[in-house]
């Protein structure tokens, strides 16, 4: 088997997996009072569920700021809290709910949601 078949078979093998991973994420966050991150609309009041991706501290206009990326397996949204530098068991890998509303950013119009309340999860 040449060098480029095994790194074909690795990537595709790695591809399938993370695609099952999404799946389950997608089964495991949406729920009724969560909807998808994909199908969430902008400009009203929403609850979505995921895991978090990163946590960095990314300060916005002088002001320090808390940014996470937040991962239901639909779609990610950021979301940021404002004058925050820490927020304890906010981390990487932990499951939390937040809810607010979604604003767009980006040239990819990606999904953002400002200070939202938020509810860690086990």
């Amino acid at each position: 088997m040449g060098e480029k078949s095994r790194l074909r078979q690795a990537l595709s093998k790695w591809a399938d997996s993370s695609e099952a991973h999404q799946r389950d994420l997608r089964l495991s966050y949406t729920t009724e009072e969560a909807v998808a991150i994909a199908d969430a609309p902008e400009r009203e009041q929403v609850v979505v569920s995921g895991v978090l991706r990163t946590v960095t501290l990314r300060p916005r206009g002088g002001v320090p700021a808390l940014e996470a990326e937040l991962d239901d397996g639909s779609g990610t949204i950021t979301v940021v809290w404002l004058g925050r530098r820490r927020i304890s068991g906010v981390d990487p890998g932990r499951s939390i709910m937040v809810a607010g509303c979604i604003g767009r950013q980006g040239h990819d119009d990606h999904p953002i949601m400002f200070n939202p309340r938020y509810e860690l999860r086990p």
